[in-house]
């Protein structure tokens, strides 16, 4: 039985050629997050407050990888300064 392997997920230079938005939307829905959120969401009364935004972090977290962003202190840096990266991310913005 021969074994079928693929050998990328997508074209690296497709990839770059999209824009911000659709680059983040190729990889983000390539990937299964239902099992993610799944996880990660708040079971207990404890911790952290339920009116975080579980999956904007996620996939803030995901695109930190994408963009090469090398630690979450500097996405958080880049989610405050940059209002054109928070729009891309489709996070909420309340300022």
């Amino acid at each position: 039985m021969s074994i079928i392997r693929q050998e990328s997920l997508f074209d690296m230079q497709d990839l770059f050629d999209l824009e911000p938005t659709q680059r983040y939307e190729a990889v983000i829905s390539a990937i299964d997050l239902d099992a993610i959120f799944h996880k990660i969401n708040k079971k207990s009364r404890f911790g952290a407050p339920v009116e975080l935004n579980y999956s904007a972090m996620i996939v803030s977290l995901m695109v930190r990888i994408i963009e090469r962003i090398p630690t979450t202190k500097d996405l958080v840096k880049r989610l405050n300064d940059d209002f054109i990266f928070k729009l891309n991310l489709r996070i909420p913005c309340f300022r």
